[in-house]
Formats: structure tokens, sequence, C-alpha cells
């Protein structure tokens, strides 16, 4: 029993255990500060190149040789200065919590919304609020570096945020309700409605 709870004041003071201290050395060795994005700029690039294929040989196929020291060089300049490490840093944890958040919005609109194909009201909500969490996750990530709109854009925010969602609101109405309705749809199609027994 000693025992045990010895472990467990161990394994939070460490901050995760084993898995934590690994993340910790992990970070102090630079691998998610420079090895991660370099990775991850050096596929983006080489695929982009692969598939635009700009540099091929007479047979029309793509130099890797080539298009690989492009993509090497333009991940290795990208981390010479540490603005692309703290935007990474910055836009994933937060891309992170965007997604769990769509995917609770998913869920619960899933159990209690109908989700018919036609006149989907609900999808329409959705896109609109998913391109709402990517604004917000983009401005914050840039206002992290300093190039942010500034004191103008905050000031408008705060002065007229509640009008701007309720423009959003209207539209999403407006979208909604003028698309025709199909007679012959069920009533209802979501989960919780089969659960209960219903139509």
């Amino acid at each position: 029993m000693i025992e045990g709870l010895t472990f467990l004041a161990s394994y939070g003071s460490f901050g995760g255990g084993a898995l934590g201290d690994l993340f910790a050395q992990w970070e102090s060795a630079g691998i998610f500060t420079y090895m991660l994005p370099f990775l991850l700029i050096f596929a983006l690039i080489f695929g982009l190149l692969m598939k635009l294929n700009i540099f091929s040989d007479k047979e029309k196929k793509p130099m890797k040789g080539i298009n690989a020291i492009i993509a090497l060089a333009v991940a290795l300049m990208a981390l010479q200065f540490n603005v692309v490490s703290i935007f990474f840093s910055e836009i994933f944890p937060r891309m992170g919590v965007a997604l769990a958040l769509i995917l609770v919005i998913l869920i619960l609109g899933g159990l209690f919304i109908p989700t018919n194909k036609e006149s989907n009201w609900f999808m329409v909500t959705l896109i609109i609020i998913v391109f709402g969490i990517i604004i917000v996750v983009v401005y914050n990530s840039i206002s992290a570096l300093g190039y942010g709109f500034g004191g103008g854009f905050s000031y408008f925010w705060s002065q007229y945020w509640g009008i701007v969602v309720f423009l959003l609101v209207v539209i999403a109405v407006v979208a909604t309700t003028s698309s025709k309705k199909d007679p012959q749809r069920p009533k209802v199609s979501n989960i919780l409605s089969g659960l209960l027994g219903g139509e």
C-alpha cells in the first residue's frame, strides 16, 4: 500500500512518469523545436514538388534528387530563425483543442439534432462554427508572433461583437430556410430518437 502511494507521488512530481520524462528529454534535445518542424516542412515541399513535377527528365519522370535538395534547403532556411518553431508551438496545440471542440459538437449534434441530407441546417451551422474556430486559431497564433491586426481590430470586436454574432446567426438562418423541403424525408433521423423508439 505504501509503495503504491510512493509511486503515485513520484508520478505526480515528475509530471507524467516515464513518458513525461521522455517528452522533457525530447524537448531539451530540440525534437519539438527543430526536428519535427524540419520534417514537416521537408515532407510538404518534397511532396508538392513531386506532385507538380516541375523538374523532370526526358521521360517526364520527377527528378527526386533535385526535389529533395530544394526541400532540404527550404526546410533548413525556414528554421534559421525561431519564427517557424514559435508559430508551430502556438498553432498546433490550439488546433488540437479546436479539433476536440469540433468533435464534441459533432457527437452532441449527432445525438440530438436531425441529420437529414436535404435542408440540413445543422451542417450549415457546423460549417460556420468550424470556419469561426479556424479564424480564431489562426488569428491567435499569428498574434503570438506580434503580427495581429492590432488595437483597431480588438477595439472593433469588443464594441461590436454582439452585432457580428447576430448577423452571422441571421445569415445562417436565411441560408437554411431558403432551401426547398422534401415532404417525403423522414421526420427525425438522429441517434437519440432511434434509441427512444421514435420515427
